[in-house]
């Protein structure tokens, strides 16, 4: 499908912490979809919403539209986007850019919403900015799995992206990592790639990974868990990725032996014959769950319902877990060979995503303490 995106423009500044989550854009197969996806310039906007209102007027009829803030990849929106136009006859207005663009919009907007469906980041990244943002919980909300149903009634878990870590074949050598531990190697002093938890969602993602898989008895805040951390940062050696996608590729091209990132953009490297292998941590991954909100005060809150419903459908749900390399969190939908199978993952029985949203400025503090006392 031929299609051209607008980019965000104007001078927004990216909310940093969530910037990270912009780097999820890896190229992945996708089939032809049935219909373009319709465009729109950043700057529009129509009709003025009372900012306070949880929706517009209900009383007027709505138009057949809907206006999508996006910062996930092309191969995912091209995987939802046309099939939800053809089910719905709703034309959808798709305005990309980064995590940080998208929200600093919405931001901007209050007054006068310009989009209907904020679909970045998750609930980790998106607690504190839960004003933002219209209850809805789906009618398919039943369908998904424990763990990734929709508990505070604004964020709607569609995708899981997990932690993992990424290995150059070709560097490895005899060097043995199956897990966090591992990453203490002298071995790997400098050959670590890692994003700034502090200003990217997947480095923190990664960091809360390996505080709940190294700390005493899974707690993330033990002494033992940041202990390991000290650890970790003096073999990281102060190089620090600027993007969450630099990871992968400085791997798959050689820059580094191994680092820390999401699944999507290593399996896809690994589908493109990359010479790179895709590791779950032994101690445990986390899936953080990728959500859909729906922006408070928007033009088009029926038609915004409609597509976070078909987005949890069995027909959405199974065609990305098909082709794509996003894993979805519908029960019973079945993946591609070329996923690793969910039933052969580790995934840390102790992770609390709430938690962890809560106390992101703590922890991101911390690590800057403990990085800052390392180049003393």
């Amino acid at each position: 499908m031929k299609k051209q995106l607008w980019k965000l423009v104007g001078g927004m500044a990216a909310v940093l912490l969530l910037a990270g989550c912009s780097d999820k854009a890896a190229k992945t197969p996708s089939a032809e979809p049935s219909q373009a996806v319709s465009q729109t310039e950043a700057g529009a906007t129509t009709s003025a919403a009372d900012s306070g209102k949880e929706t517009a007027d209900s009383s007027k009829e709505e138009e057949n539209v809907l206006v999508l803030y996006t910062a996930r990849s092309e191969q995912l929106n091209d995987a939802i986007i046309p099939g939800f136009e053809e089910e719905t006859g709703i034309k959808v207005e798709i305005i990309t850019g980064t995590t940080g663009e998208c929200l600093k919009r919405v931001q901007s907007e209050t007054a006068n919403p310009g989009g209907d469906i904020l679909w970045a980041a998750d609930e980790t990244m998106l607690a504190s900015y839960q004003d933002l943002f219209m209850q809805y919980v789906s009618s398919e909300d039943d369908n998904m799995m424990d763990g990734f149903k929709n508990k505070s009634g604004y964020f709607t878990p569609a995708f899981a992206d997990p932690t993992v870590m990424i290995i150059n074949k070709n560097l490895i050598g005899d060097i043995k990592i199956e897990g966090f531990a591992d990453l203490l190697n002298p071995e790997l002093k400098g050959k670590i790639a890692f994003g700034d938890p502090t200003t990217l969602s997947s480095a923190y993602q990664s960091l809360v990974a390996m505080l709940y898989g190294m700390g005493k008895d899974g707690d993330p805040m033990s002494d033992e868990a940041w202990n390991f951390i000290d650890e970790f940062i003096a073999n990281v050696d102060g190089k620090y990725a600027n993007g969450g996608s630099q990871v992968p590729k400085s791997v798959a091209e050689g820059e580094y032996i191994v680092g820390l990132t999401w699944e999507d953009p290593v399996v896809n490297y690994i589908r493109n014959g990359a010479p790179v292998e895709l590791i779950f941590p032994k101690e445990g991954a986390i899936f953080p769950g990728e959500s859909v909100q729906i922006i408070n005060g928007c033009k088009h809150p029926e038609n915004a319902k409609k597509f976070v419903d078909y987005m949890l459908s069995e027909k959405a749900q199974s065609f990305v877990g098909q082709n794509l390399n996003a894993r979805p969190l519908r029960k019973g939908v079945e993946l591609g060979d070329h996923m690793i199978p969910t039933e052969d993952v580790t995934i840390s029985s102790v992770y609390d995503e709430a938690w962890a949203a809560e106390n992101k400025g703590r922890i991101t503090e911390m690590f800057t303490e403990h990085r800052e006392d390392s180049m003393q």
